[in-house]
């Protein structure tokens, strides 16, 4: 982070990580100036509602990351036993990521007016899949007409089949900036360093190189935001 310049980050537990956020919440504990932290909460527990209350109010965290695209054959954001937790989050103000394809974007659809105070996020852009059409993207597009859904322009060389700069999604990218405008569009990697380094993945320079000179329909002002403005606006710095 020092070396690109990075004043600050927000780190989401790992999806193939545990449900013990405790990690991430020791990390944020001992540098509260540099880090947030986003744990992860089992959809399919029954006490995830207090669960929630524990990470934010006795271990600090700021948010939570659910995974609706693991679970394709139930709704797990929607179903009823959820409603206590949909009623705590929103009570928290937490911030609330989603992993998620097209096909999940209904679900998001469904709570994000029940928490019109809390900021969600879609991450990885929503999973655009360069084989599909726009026209099968366009649920991750229409989330947009929630103003607290944000779009998460990250592992953006996960969803290409090209080199940097990886032109065969800029199509998507453009129709998102189209969609959330720069206002609501925030920068991101994916997994830890050393698992991107093990793979030969993006760099976190090479990251920040393609927001700042790999997609060119960006401009400078649409570029700080995306790479910083709104996230200090949404973790209140």
């Amino acid at each position: 982070m020092d070396a690109q310049e990075v004043d600050k980050a927000v780190l989401v537990q790992t999806s193939w990580s545990t449900w013990d956020n405790g990690y991430i919440a020791d990390a944020v504990a001992l540098y509260p100036h540099r880090f947030f932290g986003h744990g992860l909460i089992d959809p399919l527990e029954k006490s995830n509602a207090e669960q929630a209350r524990y990470w934010v109010k006795d271990r600090g965290l700021a948010g939570f990351r659910f995974h609706p695209m693991y679970y394709p054959d139930r709704k797990i954001l929607t179903i009823p036993e959820n409603g206590s937790l949909w009623e705590e989050v929103a009570d928290l103000g937490a911030v609330v990521q989603f992993h998620l394809r097209p096909e999940d974007a209904e679900q998001v659809d469904t709570v994000a007016p029940r928490c019109p105070g809390n900021i969600f996020i879609l991450d990885h852009m929503g999973y655009p899949d360069a084989d599909r059409t726009i026209a099968q993207y366009q649920p991750i597009l229409d989330l947009a007409r929630h103003p607290n859904v944000f779009f998460k322009l990250s592992y953006v060389n996960g969803r290409s089949k090209l080199p940097f700069p990886h032109e065969d999604v800029h199509a998507y990218i453009q129709k998102a900036l189209d969609a959330f405008g720069s206002e609501r569009m925030l920068w991101g990697t994916g997994y830890p360093g050393h698992h991107r380094a093990k793979h030969n993945w993006p760099s976190l320079a090479d990251e920040l190189r393609l927001i700042r000179e790999g997609l060119p329909f960006l401009r400078g002002d649409q570029i700080e935001n995306i790479l910083g403005t709104n996230a200090a606006r949404i973790w209140n710095q």
